[in-house]
């Protein structure tokens, strides 16, 4: 026999010469000690022992063999204790599916490139002093220059090399693909939130 607070003991069957008391069993503590416990409140388990829901202090001392002679009538006084417990209920749970959507777009930007023209200029001009290159109306101007000997060496201008830089604008359009995502959220729901829990002794 075992007891809600963890003792222990053994049922000590009446004696033949004594007067039983049937709403009583007489029980026998780890300490030697004797108690009588309501015979109400004693549970057979499924393994062959006996529960009871009392603590030790709410035994009751059983009297000496001599004295179960004399009427007398126990009466245990019990409390009851409230406990509470919390636990996690799984309520449900959540399901993502995330699809990825393709779109063809197309796309028609203006691209731009630079072209250069040279263009060369006669001059067979003589000169005092080599002419610097220079920039006149966006034409980048070159000189090139030669000696030349008549009676006493000069420079001639022969020529100038003009060089014009001209911007094109020009398309090409191109499909490209395009990706988007989209999540879906679905709530499943746990259909066995009603279990309850069960304490047996």
């Amino acid at each position: 026999m075992r007891g809600q607070d963890g003792w222990c003991g053994t049922v000590i069957p009446p004696a033949p010469h004594t007067r039983s008391d049937p709403t009583h069993v007489r029980v026998q503590l780890e300490s030697g000690e004797q108690c009588l416990v309501p015979a109400a409140v004693v549970l057979p388990q499924q393994d062959g022992s006996v529960y009871v829901p009392l603590r030790r202090a709410e035994l009751v001392p059983a009297p000496r063999e001599d004295e179960a002679q004399t009427p007398h009538t126990v009466v245990p006084v019990l409390v009851e204790e409230l406990e509470v417990q919390k636990r996690v209920v799984e309520t449900g749970t959540v399901r993502l599916t995330k699809v990825v959507h393709e779109q063809e777009t197309l796309v028609d930007e203006p691209l731009f490139r630079e072209e250069v023209e040279v263009t060369r200029v006669p001059i067979h001009r003589v000169v005092d002093a080599p002419i610097p290159v220079r920039e006149e109306h966006g034409t980048l101007i070159v000189p090139v220059l030669e000696e030349v000997l008549v009676v006493e060496k000069r420079l001639m201008l022969k020529e100038e090399i003009h060089i014009r830089r001209h911007r094109v604008e020009t398309r090409q359009p191109q499909q490209v693909t395009l990706r988007r995502e989209e999540v879906g959220v679905e709530r499943v729901l746990n259909t066995d939130t009603s279990a309850t829990t069960q304490e047996g002794g």
